[in-house]
């Protein structure tokens, strides 16, 4: 693999690098300074000075005036160690049931998880409750003064850890106490070192967690600030260390290291962080770079009430998904939302301001600390162009946008293009171009139109394959945006080409297919030669299942003799494009169905009859009702899918079997503008995810040879050969941890 640059890293808000001089500081304690600060010789006691030496640093920065400071873990212990404290005190307090626990509806999954951990271990039954928040992300006061009375904790964050929003501490304070002035309240201050000033000796926070490695100190090193008066129960108890605080022999070096930063922050350091004007005046200069690359983006929060080294942003048209793969082939290294989620979804932060579900699941944080230098700005604002130009070699954004000379990727036969679970297809016939949209999804229409208008293609046909139950198809909004004029029937065939569409040297076969609904069909297409390529299906058959038949419009008996039809006509090898894929099975055919589906196979084999399908088949679409929530599903399942295993190969061992093996083909599946923009192994060959289908519908017949996936991180190439492996690929591996680990 050619080497890679250096990453470009805007994730602060996740973590940091350690400074140098940290560093420096941490090595030298583990090196001279390596005393436990228990023992009583003078080894001990020097290095009982530097942990005391630290927490004098440590008040002083956050003013923490009479307040304990206890050295921890990270934030979630001191989170722990906070709940902890105030709930035995409530509950020796008599804390009755039916008290509340409130917390920010915006607050970091560590703050509820554990207030609902502790009220439940120690009995106390009250309820736990979110404060709402603004569409500016601020705590609703007058809720809080409303629930205040009933509460035995309420718990804040100063800092926003996804949007950077920060809160009006004093406003909070005078709605809390006047109204329960007895209250435990708990200021999540992790993101707001260095950030915001912090005067807590002045305030009445009765508890304060920090972190030290969002901002330059170590893993594993935190701090606990608890006020005077504030009760405190010990979290690890043993031999005593902290003054009984906090037992368990003391992390020196991490301490160490803290100084030094702490020391930076008190104006002692040798090295000066940036001052707040300065770090606006850095964010501006990437919202105008994210704006130069990507034409427009939206941003989920206001730069008034938030800090200056977060951004959190969406860009339209694009998931949170598509852009973090982007960056990272890029070697910008940002995160979607919160990087302690590993499921990459919509934004539950987001969600509780209120922004429109898809901001919620485009959001990208971009976030630096108070050290970025001005090289480092220059250098993060020209990946972000070089990035965004990439994708003008996709077709995926105007080239208005950037100002990038990379040359278009041409497009030719199949493009998936995906919306949840529901599926969008573009064929481009590679001698004459002509274009053929099956199942245009509204979600991705601007991308369509992208597309077709970059690349030139001349649209012969925008088509249905049937009335959907679950969207509403945008062919008509399409046609009309690309100017084009059919005269069709009300899934788009033209009227004037009976059965077949011609599409340069192939042809696309209309079939009625009626069961789903009344209306549903399959387009076949057929080479040159008349030879079967692949199918466009509908809901017919999806992977992995059947299209569920108790519309008001279906009928289970045609959908028998549809599915007869479409078996004898394909046989079961030609590749089924389906327009719902719900388990990431992208394609599939009459083979691996019959496999996995004991009611399909006994139809098709002649074992069951037309009246016992319609009998299981119904049977079967009774259940869904409980298995839709929130979507309308468009099959229905008989038994849990059980995943392929696949053989995973890293460094070495790739290499090694590459050069055993010269005929085995190592399929790069990053999309293209990924694939142009990162380094890459020299052999491979890009066929992206999203046009997988069209490989496999040419080389349907090549089931032995060896085909090696491989990603960015070994997620999409995991699932790929998933795929290929129920299809029937026999020698399917794929890379674990891709190029990340490569």
């Amino acid at each position: 693999m050619t080497s890679r640059p250096k990453a470009i890293y805007l994730d602060a808000n996740a973590t940091t690098q350690v400074l140098p001089q940290a560093a420096q500081a941490a090595m030298l304690a583990m090196q001279d300074m390596y005393g436990n600060p228990s023992s009583s010789h003078i080894t001990g006691l020097q290095a009982k000075a530097l942990m005391e030496d630290t927490r004098k640093a440590a008040k002083q920065c956050l003013g923490s005036g009479n307040g304990r400071l206890v050295f921890t873990s990270g934030a979630t212990e001191g989170i722990q160690t906070a709940i902890l404290s105030a709930l035995v005190a409530a509950r020796n307090q008599g804390g009755a049931a039916g008290g509340l626990l409130l917390y920010g509806a915006t607050e970091h999954k560590a703050v509820p998880e554990s207030l609902k951990h502790w009220n439940q271990v120690l009995g106390l039954n009250a309820e736990v409750m979110a404060i709402p928040v603004d569409k500016e992300g601020r705590l609703d006061l007058a809720f809080i003064a409303d629930k205040a009375a009933d509460a035995l904790m309420i718990c804040t964050m100063a800092v926003n850890n996804e949007t950077g929003v920060f809160q009006d501490l004093k406003a909070l304070e005078h709605a809390i106490r006047s109204h329960n002035p007895g209250v435990f309240w708990m200021v999540d201050c992790v993101q707001a070192l260095g950030k915001i000033d912090l005067d807590l000796a002045h305030t009445s926070i009765d508890y304060a967690p920090f972190s030290g490695h969002k901002l330059y100190a170590p893993k594993g090193i935190g701090m606990l600030y608890i006020r005077e008066s504030a009760p405190f129960t010990p979290f690890i108890a043993g031999g005593g260390q902290e003054g009984g605080l906090r037992s368990g022999t003391e992390n020196l070096p991490a301490m160490a290291a803290l100084k030094v930063v702490l020391d930076m922050l008190n104006g002692k350091g040798d090295t000066q962080f940036a001052d707040k004007a300065t770090l606006s005046a850095y964010r501006l200069r990437l919202i105008a770079a994210l704006e130069q690359a990507f034409g427009r983006i939206v941003l989920n929060h206001g730069l008034e009430n938030s800090v200056p080294t977060t951004l959190n942003f969406a860009v339209p048209g694009f998931s949170s998904k598509e852009i973090m793969d982007l960056f990272d082939a890029a070697n910008i290294r940002v995160s979607s939302g919160s990087a302690c989620s590993s499921k990459v979804t919509g934004s539950f932060v987001l969600d509780a301001m209120g922004l429109p579900r898809w901001q919620s699941e485009s959001a990208i944080r971009l976030s630096f600390g108070p050290a970025m230098t001005e090289a480092q700005l220059v250098e993060a604002c020209a990946a972000i162009k070089a990035a965004a130009g990439a994708l003008q070699h996709s077709c995926l954004l105007s080239a208005e946008s950037s100002d990038s000379n990379l040359t278009k990727a041409p497009l030719q036969g199949l493009l998936q293009l995906k919306s949840d679970g529901a599926c969008c297809w573009l064929y481009v016939e590679p001698g004459s171009r002509a274009t053929v949209i099956v199942d245009p999804l509204p979600e991705l229409m601007d991308r369509l139109l992208q597309i077709v208008n970059c690349q030139q293609l001349p649209v012969v046909a925008v088509l249905d394959t049937h009335g959907h139950g679950d969207h509403q198809s945008c062919r008509t909004a399409l046609c009309q945006a690309l100017g084009l004029e059919f005269d069709c029937d009300h899934l788009g065939w033209p009227q004037d080409k009976g059965a077949s569409l011609p599409l340069g040297d192939a042809s696309l076969i209309r079939l009625d297919t009626p069961g789903h609904t009344a209306d549903s069909r399959a387009y076949l297409l057929k080479d040159g030669g008349g030879a079967q390529q692949f199918a466009f299906v509908g809901d017919t058959v999806l992977p992995g299942s059947l299209g569920r038949s108790n519309f008001a419009c279906s009928d289970t008996g045609l959908l028998y003799d549809s599915l007869k039809q479409l078996h004898s006509t394909l046989g079961e090898t030609s590749v089924l494009l389906s327009s719902h894929d719900y388990h990431n099975d992208f394609f599939t055919n009459f083979a691996a169905e019959i496999q996995q589906n004991p009611l399909l196979a006994g139809l098709l084999a002649g074992r069951i009859s037309r009246e016992e399908f319609i009998l299981r088949k119904d049977n079967l679409d009774s259940r869904l009702e409980d298995q839709v929530g929130e979507v309308l599903m468009c099959g229905a399942y008989d038994q849990c899918q059980q995943a392929q295993s696949v053989v995973e190969y890293r460094g070495q061992n790739l290499d090694d079997l590459l050069a055993r093996d010269p005929e085995a083909l190592l399929l790069d599946i990053r999309e293209p503008h990924e694939y142009q923009l990162s380094h890459r192994q020299e052999r491979c060959i890009n066929v992206p995810l999203s046009r997988l289908a069209g490989f496999v519908a040419e080389n349907a017949a090549d089931y032995d040879r060896m085909l090696i996936l491989i990603c960015r991180s070994g997620s999409r190439s995991l699932v790929a050969a998933r795929a290929l492996k129920r299809l029937g690929y026999h020698n399917v591996a794929h890379v674990n941890g891709g190029y990340a680990l490569g």
